[in-house]
This record gives C-alpha cells, structure tokens and sequence, in this order.
C-alpha cells in the first residue's frame, strides 16, 4: 500500500499540483509511512531532512508551550490578557470607517488566554479580512510579519469570544508564555519542548540548515509555479509565536506523536495526560470556526472546514468523521506555503503532507492533501 501513496505523491509532482512534497506518517510508537519526491531547490531533491517554513505549523508549538505553564499551575485558560500583558489594554476595536479614517472603540468584553489561543481574540489576519489590510494601508501600522514588537498592536475586528478570526493572537500568547516564565520564547520551547523530544531541525532561524532549506513556489497567471521569497524575519525584536519556526517533517511528526501519545514520547514527558485531554477538547464555548474568505487571491485560497468545526486549545478539531478519513475528535492545521498535518487519535494516526507553494489551500495541493489522506487511511 505504501507503494500506492508513493504513486500518488510522485504523480502530483508530474502533474504540477505540487512543486514537490515530503510526507510522513507515524502512530504512538513508529513511522508507518514516509516519500520525498520532486526537487526540493534547484540542483537538490525532496528528502526526508529537507527544511521547510512552517509558518502557522509554529502555533500548536505556541499552544503546548502556554499548557505547560498552565499544566503546572503558573497560568490558566481564564485568565485576562490583560493581567499579564497590560498593553493588550491598548488594543481597540475597529467599528468601521468615516471615508479612510478608522472608527475605534474599547472592547466590550475582556479577552482571556482562551480566547488567544482559539482565534476568538477579536484579531484577525489582513489577508483574510479586507478591514485589516485597509487598516494596515490606510494608517501605515506595522505587520505582523515585521517581526517588530509594534506588529502585535493590531485592532481587534470584534469584540472576544464573539467570533472566529483567524490572526496573530497566538504571538500574543507566546508574550504571555515569555512573561509568566520569564525565558524568552525560543529558550523556552528549546528547553521544554525541542530538545525533550529531540527535534534537532526545528528552531527559530534557518542559521545552518541552509544547505537544506527549500525554495517556496508561487503559481502564475498560466498555472507553472515560479520562485517566490518569503520567509520568517530573521533575528526579530519578537519571535511571533503564530509563524516563527522552521522544522522538518521527521521532527514536526515527533511533535505530533507526542499529543497522540498523551502527553509523552521516548521516555520524556512534555504535559499531564489530563493537560493533554484539555488541551485537545473543544475550547471554543459554543462557537465555531468560520470560514476564511481570502482577502489576498495570490496568496491564498479560502479557507473552508465542515459545518461546527470547532478549535481545541491547540488545534482546529473535527466535530465529525470524514469518509475514508480522519475521524471525529482530530486536530490538524496548517502553514501558508501549504504545510499541513493533523492527528487522529481514534484511529492512533498522525501525518504530515508538506510542500512550499502559494496559494495556500489552492485546488491542486487540496487534491493530493485528499488523495494522500484516503491512502494512508486505506492502509489501516
């Protein structure tokens, strides 16, 4: 069956859907499935070790740092924003517009730890929200994507808890995590994360893995990808926790195998089973995800999910099964130049299908995710 996905795999690199792919699979306890296929950079094939981007991948990373402080005691799920990060009370929200003069008022409502991590903060990306890119444009405010400290200040959309927003609020959690422990972020997930599981090519700067480290393709007016530069501000004033990482698929999946294995890989225990069950659980008191509706066509498709998708601490969450696919409970998500994993724990199944391309969930890559997915579940 492995021979079937590497089939499809290589058949989607021929037909241009994808530039190249790397895709892993792995229970609790071992790699089920792993294919490199296609060139990865010019002059050097996809392989195993290959070096991606991994964008909003970084976020899960973001979440599982906060539920270590929460998992000890030193934070909570309910806990103001506010009271760790005072000039989170800086933040206003944007009611509308007098021609190009943005109309600003204080939040109603505020916002908690809970709603940073499950995107109901109120702050939301301008590329899927057209008020924020004019507000971005309008003022000359600083992007998220800066690596400035002045990135984090954008308005909220709505006030939180009222919706989902797909933004930079996990940066802000990955603030609170520097705050309350008092390393910074990237100390903080070395030593509590990476280094317990041995991710040993995930880090914050590409410094040393260059010879490693793919291209990212875009899509042209005529369909063939060509080059296209984007990558994480090297050596920020803050690392942003929603975007900052680079990694690679064997080290992305050991993080995965380790909330499928409840908290624990090889010997080295990262959070509480209960963290882990909390962590994973819906957090989204009773709302749902919403779709993304792109404000950025080059950059990125929209963003759809089945009707009362929710998001877990850490995670979109499937509140269903899908045919021949993940089953109800999983967690997944993705990064911009189409990295994208999910676990399963009911099927004891986690898997990584990654690529470096734009658009963002664009129809070809939809296609092999899909067609890789349904072999991997075909293998059971």
């Amino acid at each position: 069956m492995s021979k079937k996905i590497d089939g499809i795999l290589q058949s989607a690199v021929d037909a241009g859907d994808v530039p190249f792919v790397v895709a892993m699979a792995a229970n609790a306890s071992s790699v089920v499935y792993s294919g490199a296929f296609g060139p990865a950079s010019q002059g050097r094939v996809a392989q195993e070790n290959t070096v991606f981007r991994i964008f909003s991948m970084t976020k899960s990373v973001g979440s599982v740092a906060a539920m270590v402080l929460i998992d000890r005691g030193a934070l909570s799920m309910d806990t103001p924003v506010a009271d760790i990060l005072p000039e989170w009370n800086d933040l206003r929200v944007l009611e509308g517009w007098d021609g190009n003069t943005p109309m600003l008022r204080t939040p109603k409502v505020a916002a908690t730890v809970r709603h940073l991590a499950t995107h109901t903060s109120g702050l939301e990306y301008e590329f899927w929200n057209t008020d924020m890119a004019k507000f971005l444009e309008v003022t000359e405010a600083t992007p998220i994507l800066s690596g400035l400290k002045a990135g984090l200040k954008y308005p909220l959309m709505t006030d939180p808890g009222t919706r989902w927003g797909y933004g930079p609020s996990i940066d802000w959690l990955g603030q609170i995590v520097e705050k309350v422990d008092g390393r910074r972020i990237d100390a903080f997930c070395q030593a509590e994360i990476f280094d317990p599981l041995g991710m040993s090519s995930t880090a914050f700067e590409s410094d040393g893995m260059e010879d490693r480290l793919a291209d990212v393709s875009i899509r042209d007016e005529n369909g063939s990808f060509g080059p296209f530069e984007i990558a994480p501000p090297a050596k920020p004033e803050v690392y942003g926790m929603g975007h900052a990482l680079y990694s690679t698929a064997p080290d992305y999946l050991t993080f995965l195998r380790m909330v499928l294995n409840k908290g624990a890989l090889n010997g080295n225990r990262i959070l509480s089973e209960g963290a882990v069950a909390q962590m994973t659980a819906d957090q989204m008191q009773g709302l749902t995800f919403q779709d993304m509706v792109t404000a950025a066509p080059p950059l990125t498709a929209d963003v759809a999910m089945p009707e009362g998708t929710t998001h877990s601490f850490a995670f979109v969450r499937a509140e269903a099964d899908v045919p021949h696919a993940r089953r109800a409970g999983s967690q997944s998500w993705a990064g911009v130049c189409n990295t994208h994993y999910w676990i399963d724990s009911t099927s004891e199944l986690a898997a990584v299908i990654m690529t470096q391309s734009l658009p963002f969930v664009e129809e070809p890559y939809m296609r092999t995710y899909r067609a890789y997915e349904e072999g991997l579940y075909a293998m059971a």
